[in-house]
């Protein structure tokens, strides 16, 4: 199976274990978008770019501040969350979710989903 084909299953799964994501974005560190489940008013290249940045500052505060390897990003604003999270060395996940989410579940779920997509992307080269 194709690699982007095993990452859109893994955001399908996503989003039927969270109901309120509004969808979600895999790209590699530099921002090149791997698959995506986004609606129709979101730039997947904008957000694509814009989690690269995120995973690229968050790592570096969290290793400024001494806190360990990064996991987690969460991004709360009035209309939802934005939730970015490692998965593996050279991919991000970014989730996106409906005000009212279940926080925990989110979490959880997206940490599972981002070591699942590190798995896929270990075993199967990046470039397809």
């Amino acid at each position: 199976m194709e690699l982007r084909e095993e990452i859109r299953q893994e955001l399908a799964l996503l989003r039927e274990r969270i109901p309120d994501v509004d969808g979600s974005i895999v790209c590699s560190v530099d921002g090149l978008t791997l698959a995506g489940d986004l609606g129709r008013d979101t730039a997947a290249e904008q957000t694509g770019a814009l989690s690269s940045a995120l995973l690229a500052l968050s790592r570096r505060m969290t290793g400024m501040a001494g806190k360990g390897a990064f996991e987690e990003t969460l991004i709360s604003g009035t209309n939802g969350y934005a939730a970015c999270y490692a998965a593996g060395p050279k991919i991000v996940l970014t989730v996106l979710a409906r005000p009212g989410t279940n926080l925990g579940l989110l979490r959880l779920e997206g940490r599972k989903t981002a070591a699942r997509l590190a798995a896929i992307t270990s075993r199967i080269s990046i470039t397809q």
